[in-house]
């Protein structure tokens, strides 16, 4: 009873908080790789058009990607190089504005020119650093901007240059709260919604509540 009027409760300061957040709008043709150093779970993702971000400096690393038409099995058209890009979000809406990619040329432009923009609810434009990752695609993507982060590049954030052994995946994370899915289902959609870094204090709560 105790654990559960506190999750609660905690959850009410959340969904408060949600009401100054900031929403990042995902164009599906986007794959989110690394979220503020922390690589983002694809069940995270799965049917999400959006996620809540907290106000404040952000780092992305994604990649564009475009299904061959006229398959019936899904085979990748094209895939661009890793992307990053780094922002303070002031914003009530953020969406990564694509350029035209139909034509090979457009394809080979912008994966040389980073071509992108990043948007608010308005159409303005959003201050941003961007850079490509120079990885192959077999490389760990989080254990990669953790290096990027380290040397000092054109848009690295060294408070995001820490080693995956040092907080909980989002994939872990989301493993913890598996229990709330039976008993507060409304609590899990909430859950899913938030930054990992609110998810990892809101589990550092929990945890200290279940052991106390």
């Amino acid at each position: 009873m105790k654990l559960s009027l506190a999750v609660m409760g905690w959850v009410a300061l959340l969904v408060s908080a949600s009401c100054s957040a900031i929403t990042l709008k995902l164009d599906p043709q986007i794959d989110l790789l690394v979220l503020d150093g922390r690589k983002i779970s694809g069940s995270l993702l799965k049917g999400a058009d959006s996620l809540e971000l907290d106000r404040g400096q952000h780092q992305f690393l994604f990649r564009v990607e475009q299904q061959r038409k006229g398959q019936k099995e899904s085979t990748l058209a094209y895939q661009s190089v890793p992307m990053i890009v780094t922002f303070t979000a002031v914003a009530k809406t953020i969406t990564i504005r694509l350029p035209a990619l139909e034509t090979k040329r457009e394809l080979y432009h912008f994966d040389r020119s980073l071509n992108f923009l990043l948007v608010d609810e308005k159409g303005n434009e959003i201050t941003s650093l961007r850079d490509r990752l120079p990885a192959a695609p077999a490389v760990d993507m989080e254990k990669a901007m953790v290096n990027y982060n380290r040397t000092g590049q054109i848009a690295s954030v060294p408070r995001f240059a820490h080693s995956a052994s040092e907080t909980p995946s989002a994939v872990s994370l989301t493993a913890d709260l598996d229990w709330t899915e039976a008993e507060h289902p409304s609590l899990h959609r909430w859950f899913q919604r938030f930054d990992e870094a609110t998810r990892q204090q809101f589990l550092t709560l929990v945890k200290m509540l279940r052991t106390s």
